[in-house]
């Protein structure tokens, strides 16, 4: 008999391994599209004009001789570094300078500090008296800057301020005394006003970012034998750290700045010579001597000294970014 002839073993089928990425979509992968710059370019260019076109034009107007015969239409003298060489040999400025920076770091320092001080405070308080607290702060705050001037020069005011009247009853020798008369009492004055209308922004500030500090680190700090204060120091401020730094930048900004505080009490009574901060030696130059090339040049002295005092504050901000 014939044997019926082998059949050959079949193998089964093996599936395709996963092969390379097909070229199209390796190339919409690496393909980048500018769709997303075009979406920001009408924000950077608003930003740019808004921002940038002042600058530049401030930064012109420094390196020109302009008075108000330009503003009649005479054009303007082209004179260079003049300006600011004129300003490095000026002792009045470097002395309105350290007064400035005196001024605003007293006045950043004595903010953060209650500001800060009244956030913790807060969150020990019944809720009935917090509120009572923020709604005294908020209004403190939302008062226009003018109406609140208007009131502090009454309770200083030489004759019916009720600051001298207290003081008086308490026993001292302020009856008719002028507080806005010596440079040292005028400051503590402006002082007291410029603290008292950043505070709110502080504490406000400050106590949402201590709301965000979790509860199980404080019942974690507490349990290890932390005190009150290990746990302020080690546990609350390092957490709302970035809280601070921000704060205490925009603090120093501000207080470099100011202007209608000093600028007011100046015109209720007190010395422009001997109390003027850059904001108002600035303002006195353009508006008051017409000398608008020179009070760019101070202005631009003002930004470049602005940058220089903040920058701790930035170099900290991008360390804890980092971290």
């Amino acid at each position: 008999m014939s044997s019926a002839p082998a059949t050959a073993p079949t193998s089964a089928p093996t599936r395709p391994g996963p092969g390379p990425t097909p070229a199209p979509a390796r190339r919409l992968r690496g393909r980048r599209t500018p769709l997303p710059y075009g979406f920001l370019l009408p924000t950077v260019l608003a930003l740019a004009l808004a921002l940038g076109y002042p600058l530049v034009r401030q930064v012109v107007l420094s390196l020109q001789d302009f008075g108000l015969a330009q503003q009649f239409g005479q054009p303007p003298e082209w004179v260079g570094l003049r300006n600011y060489r004129d300003l490095l040999t000026d002792a009045y400025l470097w002395k309105v300078t350290v007064r400035s920076i005196a001024f605003c770091l007293v006045n950043a320092a004595a903010t953060m500090l209650i500001g800060v001080g009244l956030a913790l405070l807060m969150r020990h308080m019944a809720k009935g008296v917090r509120l009572l607290v923020q709604t005294g702060l908020l209004l403190a705050w939302a008062m226009p800057v003018v109406a609140s001037l208007t009131v502090w020069q009454w309770l200083f005011d030489t004759q019916y301020g009720v600051v001298n009247h207290l003081l008086t009853r308490l026993g001292g020798d302020f009856a008719g005394h002028s507080w806005l008369l010596r440079p040292l009492s005028f400051f503590f004055v402006a002082t007291v006003i410029v603290v008292w209308m950043s505070v709110p922004f502080v504490a406000f500030t400050v106590y949402a970012a201590l709301t965000q500090v979790p509860g199980e680190l404080m019942e974690a700090a507490e349990i290890d034998g932390a005190g009150a204060w290990a746990r302020l120091r080690y546990v609350v401020l390092p957490t709302i750290r970035p809280v601070l730094l921000v704060v205490g930048l925009l603090q120093v900004i501000w207080d470099l700045r100011v202007f209608t505080q000093i600028y007011i009490l100046q015109k209720a009574g007190g010395s422009a010579q001997d109390t003027n901060l850059l904001g108002t030696y600035i303002y006195r130059l353009g508006i008051g001597g017409q000398d608008f090339g020179m009070s760019a040049a101070v202005a631009i002295f003002m930004l470049v000294l602005t940058v220089l005092l903040t920058a701790p504050y930035v170099r900290a901000m991008l360390r804890q970014e980092e971290d």
